[in-house]
């Protein structure tokens, strides 16, 4: 089920990046995220409606539903959408895999979990496979004087990622179920960006294109609602440090986008990053065999 989870979540963010990126320019970049939270939570409700699956929870825990929509479903989006201005979604994709970094900083500095060694070398591996496949692109970066500002833009907006990660642990360890928990964080999320989209004097537009509409069904849907599902059942399985490489890997879905749709030219150093993720991903995931005892010698027998 793991594998499951982790190629779902992959997959959905793998495109996600491109679909972001249609979106920028239509629409302020706040309220195309209150479209898509707002589609989100709705989809979320009548789903877990028709399942039978809605659950009346205390008011008590909606403290940690508001920050899960405050950091999971807004400021952290605010803050990539805003990056993907500055700079390429490609070079954002970068930026996010420091979420493997975040989370086990603040696993450690706020639950006092240790992360495990195995878990940050996997993390290197991963860090610096991606920096390899997008060498060129980083490089050119210098020449950019936006490219600084956009980079802080996407590494706060991962940290932001990193701390609803926790939310979203410290509100099933609460007493929600995940589903019930995701419909509510994105029920704040979705009047949070209201609340900021109307400070900003925005009002509520939206692009009535194919091209955004369909880029708005596919971040809400399987971005979103799926996407999300599939990582918070992740985090609540092996962990937010183990959970995170996730997105150490999508941004190589980003790349096969970009192959076909943006003429991405694959180089021998791309070729070695990736090599490096692969390697990363077995050193986090791949078990190792387990020590058994040794047989006693013949003859001898112990003593119970």
């Amino acid at each position: 089920m793991t594998a499951v989870l982790f190629a779902v979540i992959v997959i959905a963010w793998g495109f996600s990046w491109f679909a972001i990126h249609l979106q920028i320019g239509t629409v302020p970049p706040e309220i195309s995220i209150f479209w898509r939270f707002a589609l989100s939570a709705v989809l979320m409700w009548l789903l877990l409606a028709v399942t039978g699956r809605l659950r009346r929870l205390d008011l008590r825990q909606h403290g940690w539903f508001a920050l899960m929509g405050a950091s999971l479903f807004g400021l952290n989006f605010v803050l990539i959408y805003s990056a993907t201005q500055h700079i390429a979604s490609g070079i954002v994709s970068v930026v996010f895999t420091m979420a493997t970094i975040f989370n086990a900083f603040n696993q450690w500095a706020l639950l006092k979990i240790a992360p495990k060694p195995r878990t940050l070398a996997g993390a290197a591996f991963g860090i610096v496979g991606i920096a390899l496949l997008f060498a060129d692109q980083i490089a050119g970066l210098g020449r950019d004087h936006g490219a600084a500002l956009g980079i802080a833009l996407a590494a706060a907006g991962t940290y932001v990622f990193s701390l609803g990660n926790l939310a979203s642990v410290g509100a099933v360890k609460a007493g929600a179920d995940l589903p019930n928990a995701v419909a509510r964080g994105m029920t704040w999320g979705t009047l949070f960006l209201g609340i900021y989209g109307l400070a900003r004097g925005h009002g509520f537009p939206i692009a009535l294109t194919p091209t955004y509409l369909g880029s708005l069904v596919y971040l809400a849907v399987v971005a979103s609602v799926i996407g999300f599902l599939a990582y918070l059942s992740l985090v609540a399985r092996v962990g937010a440090d183990r959970a995170a490489y996730s997105t150490v890997l999508f941004p190589l879905i980003a790349l096969v986008v970009s192959t076909f749709l943006e003429s991405y030219a694959w180089t021998l150093h791309a070729l070695v990053g990736l090599a490096l993720i692969l390697i990363g991903n077995v050193v986090i995931f791949v078990r190792t065999p387990s020590r058994t005892a040794a047989p006693p010698p013949m003859g001898k027998t112990r003593r119970a």
